[in-house]
């Protein structure tokens, strides 16, 4: 079984996500989503939307995804991918080079993210209507 991962804070569920989602599951067999906690969004300046529980629980009813576990710090990418038996690492390619240190123990592929859309773009679109 190939196992992939990624890693994303799935703020605002949206198409991109779930294209990104789908493209990642179809390099493997199994896909694991390591969910960014709020507590590592707030150490990275962001802040969700949804609290965590309900980001986990939305990624865990998409059929694409296998397994859903927690990402708490930057530095633990290799511990997963170690732990996890995992064969692919994948990203989004705004990300491109960032995880080169990965493939001493697994591939590393950076999908190109669907064009138009973003949590980003849509929290800037939801404030213009304000």
């Amino acid at each position: 079984m190939k196992r992939v991962i990624t890693y994303g804070t799935f703020d605002l569920l949206h198409f991109g996500h779930i294209k990104l989602l789908q493209r990642a599951k179809a390099l493997g067999d199994y896909l694991i989503v390591a969910l960014s906690s709020d507590e590592f969004n707030a150490i990275k300046g962001k802040h969700a939307y949804h609290p965590y529980e309900e980001r986990k629980a939305m990624l865990e009813a998409l059929r694409v995804v296998d397994l859903v576990i927690r990402e708490d710090t930057w530095e633990q990418k290799v511990n997963d991918v170690l732990f996890y038996h995992v064969d692919t690492f994948v990203i989004g390619d705004d990300w491109e080079g960032k995880f080169d240190f990965l493939k001493e123990h697994c591939e590393v592929v950076y999908l190109p993210r669907t064009e138009g859309i973003s949590t980003t773009k849509i929290k800037h679109d939801l404030e213009l209507k304000k």
